[in-house]
């Protein structure tokens, strides 16, 4: 079958929805993992991210996107769910007004309307009016 590389994220977060968070970190710090680049790259941080949240650990899944990825400047899918994802963990970390400055570059960058980064905006700005 060659290499699983490009399932990685895949894989890892299956291993999420089978309720096995600690597993998909293994995966995102295996050999393989430092061997993407790119979009693959990216989903796997957001994977592993997603799998730092489901175990408590906010503050690592930060530091997990935290990468110069995260780059405002960059548009596409990928980079709108890498925002939206940093942008969740913001919000998870009661960080909201820098949640909804990620949730726009989101809904900026999602240039195929894969989130729903424009309706997280809105929900957001309503709070805030509140």
């Amino acid at each position: 079958m060659g290499s699983k590389s490009p399932l990685l994220a895949l894989i890892a977060d299956c291993e999420r929805g089978l309720g096995r968070p600690q597993r998909a970190i293994e995966l995102a710090r295996g050999s393989e993992a430092v061997e993407l680049s790119g979009d693959a790259a990216d989903e796997l941080r957001i994977v592993a991210a997603g799998a730092r949240a489901d175990l408590g650990q906010l503050e690592q899944a930060l530091t997990v996107l935290s990468t110069p990825q995260l780059d405002p400047g960059r548009t596409g899918s990928t980079a709108a769910r890498l925002f939206y994802a940093y942008a969740e963990i913001l919000l998870a970390l009661g960080r909201g007004d820098e949640a909804l400055q990620w949730f726009l570059r989101s809904a900026a960058a999602d240039i195929d309307g894969v989130t729903d980064a424009e309706d997280r905006v809105d929900e957001l700005g309503a709070r805030e009016q509140k």
